[in-house]
């Protein structure tokens, strides 16, 4: 009779965890890379709210961040 469970992997039963552990963490090393990027816009917004640039550069980047 032909065994096909952890076996079928080649790895056996001491290894065979390893791959759907390493799968696990990369899905959540991806999704909490993500949340750590800002975005353009919000860097422009944070430096106005800081007084680091004025209204009308402020205006005129925002304008060109939708192009």
């Amino acid at each position: 009779m032909n065994d096909y469970g952890m076996h079928s992997w080649g790895f056996g039963m001491g290894f065979g965890w390893i791959i759907p552990l390493l799968f696990i963490f990369a899905l959540f090393y991806f999704i909490n890379s993500n949340k750590d990027k800002e975005s353009a816009e919000d860097i422009l917004d944070r430096k106005y709210a800081n007084g680091e640039i004025d209204e009308e550069e402020y205006k005129q980047k925002k304008e060109n961040l939708k192009h």
